[in-house]
């Protein structure tokens, strides 16, 4: 998305320096790809972030934020469908579980392949970033504003989020969005927060001069690119970039797939809603605006 906004500016420089700073894999599983050659929508991507720590590799990775990322036809918008980690599903090869443990069993391909069982659309490319890469796009944009909505401490440092707007840091991003058991909502809330933050890093990009500046970006590029993998599905940079030249912050919608927790056999899942089926219908037949107009319950404010 910050690619986007450098059309025009040293992009064959930016394009070349991306090229060699990020790894690129074939995170989809084939089954999970969908099969063009060029940019048009909709589209739907596959956008993971990974709680790699880049202090403990060998403590091993899981899938912190999962997000379906639906483009619709025009390229102008991006419904930010988030799923939740502990959500039922039939994981094929390994049965009944939570969608995190695909992630577990077999990364980004089994995952990508799960969520395509689960929604019955494929992918047009992935992301996965881990915790040093988010912290490090924060901190070169000086961070970003973030309304804190509900009063929460954090479990894992014992810092403080008062209500109202403020400044964080990438690492005081990073603590807010992994807060879940301070919340009326719980895991709802974290991945409404993760939202909230994915609009505000967009926003403070664009209002910085960050994505029309080619040194600045350049920076970005290289400081987050040991961080980042991603997988185009074979689509040149250049007209990705191009495609979504379109895109910005505010055309960002933040959905809460229709779901509950429940407690099943002494194991704490989340479980899908009615509501669900239709919204999954909606991403393939490319009407998330009619769902999301019918459905506002499970639309967010970012």
């Amino acid at each position: 998305m910050l690619l986007a906004g450098a059309g025009g500016v040293g992009l064959q420089v930016i394009v070349e320096r991306y090229q060699r700073a990020v790894s690129q894999e074939r995170l989809l599983d084939e089954a999970a790809r969908r099969n063009r050659s060029t940019v048009s929508g909709p589209l739907n991507y596959l956008i993971i972030g990974s709680d790699l720590r880049a202090a403990n590799p060998a403590g091993g990775q899981r899938a912190d934020t999962i997000v379906i990322a639906h483009i619709p036809a025009g390229l102008d918008q991006a419904y930010l469908i988030s799923v939740p980690r502990d959500l039922q599903v039939e994981i094929p090869g390994y049965g009944t579980d939570k969608i995190n443990a695909a992630y577990q069993f077999g990364r980004a391909q089994l995952l990508s392949a799960t969520l395509t069982r689960l929604i019955g659309v494929p992918f047009d490319g992935a992301a996965i970033i881990d915790f040093s890469g988010f912290r490090h796009v924060i901190d070169l944009l000086g961070g970003v504003t973030i309304c804190v909505d509900h009063q929460t401490r954090s479990i894992h440092t014992g810092r403080l989020f008062t209500v109202g707007c403020q400044t964080m840091s990438g690492a005081m991003a990073l603590d807010y969005a992994r807060q879940r058991y301070d919340l009326p909502a719980g895991d709802y809330d974290r991945q409404r927060h993760h939202q909230q933050i994915l609009k505000a890093i967009m926003t403070k990009a664009t209002d910085a001069g960050m994505v029309t500046n080619p040194l600045k970006l350049d920076g970005l590029i290289r400081a987050v690119g040991s961080s980042l993998t991603v997988d185009t599905n074979d689509v040149p940079l250049e007209d990705l970039i191009f495609a979504l030249r379109g895109l910005r912050a505010d055309g960002l919608v933040g959905v809460q797939i229709p779901s509950h927790p429940d407690m099943i056999n002494g194991t704490s899942y989340a479980v899908l809603d009615d509501p669900a089926d239709g919204l999954f219908a909606a991403i393939s037949r490319a009407d998330l605006a009619g769902w999301a107009a019918a459905n506002p319950r499970w639309i967010n404010n970012l």
